[in-house]
């Protein structure tokens, strides 16, 4: 990664404060410099239906063995960027093409009885977890991909950040999985496997501090990530447990429920 490019990047939304105040610039030199590179793009317009080819499209492209090395090759390195390819890749595995299906009147609220989305405005992409809307004009994807190499993803079920995410990664090379990456992997699965029954997500991550290098924002979205691959899934529904946190796809997870066996084999047999 260009870093250069990823400075223009960051400082272009973060400063010592934490967010920097709207309107962002996406003109001039710098920003040239970093669209040259890769990091930085064009406001974007696209439809969901197109959207949704461009991701079958782009799965197609992307292999599991590219995710789980790039996931695990961010371990060690702490190259964050590379680890919501695993749950962008999950999420629009079996994903299939379709036209824009309307979510109104698809749900309803079990308490007051109104209409309501999952996820996003499609009900056909809410039955996989992903959120989208019909038409994106001037979409901002400068954001997503700062949030992608700061934190390693935050709208990790967008169907725009799917796509950019498998995109970006479709164009990594020289990556590689090293021993400490995998021990590091076995010792986030005995961690896990070692939280109390009652344990909820924000036990866990307290947990998981110092098993790789990172903080607790990292380790928030790291979990997120596993969840959305399904190593990290309830065992039995538990409506209602979320309470006041900010974790979406991990936040029923206890930890009478471990891990998939089977999702890690399934992703990570290779090196275990």
């Amino acid at each position: 990664m260009d870093k250069k490019a990823k400075q223009i990047l960051m400082k272009t939304f973060w400063s010592s404060q934490g967010w920097k105040d709207r309107p962002y610039n996406f003109s001039g030199t710098d920003f040239e410099y970093a669209k040259s590179k890769g990091l930085m793009f064009e406001l974007f317009t696209i439809s969901h239906d197109e959207c949704v080819r461009k991701v079958i499209d782009i799965h197609k492209n992307v292999t599991k063995e590219q995710v789980a090395t790039a996931f695990l090759h961010s371990l060690s390195t702490r190259k964050v960027y590379l680890r919501s390819a695993l749950s962008s890749w999950a999420l629009s595995q079996q994903f299939t093409a379709h036209t824009f299906e309307s979510n109104a009147g698809k749900y309803t609220h079990p308490e007051n009885g109104s209409n309501y989305a999952m996820y996003g405005d499609c009900h056909i992409c809410d039955s996989y977890h992903i959120a989208s809307r019909e038409f994106y004009q001037d979409e901002d994807l400068n954001v997503l991909n700062f949030e992608r190499i700061k934190w390693g993803g935050v709208r990790l079920n967008h169907i725009l950040y799917v796509l950019l995410d498998l995109e970006l990664l479709s164009k990594e090379e020289g990556i590689d999985v090293q021993e400490e990456d995998v021990a590091i992997l076995r010792q986030v699965l005995e961690t896990i496997s070692s939280s109390e029954p009652t344990d909820a997500a924000r036990q866990l991550e307290k947990r998981l501090h110092g098993v790789f290098p990172s903080n607790k924002q990292e380790r928030d979205v790291f979990m997120e990530i596993l969840a959305t691959a399904g190593i990290l899934a309830p065992s039995k529904d538990r409506p209602g447990r979320g309470g006041k946190n900010d974790f979406f796809a991990v936040v029923n997870w206890r930890g009478e429920d471990g891990y998939s066996e089977h999702e890690v084999r399934n992703l990570f047999g290779p090196w275990l």
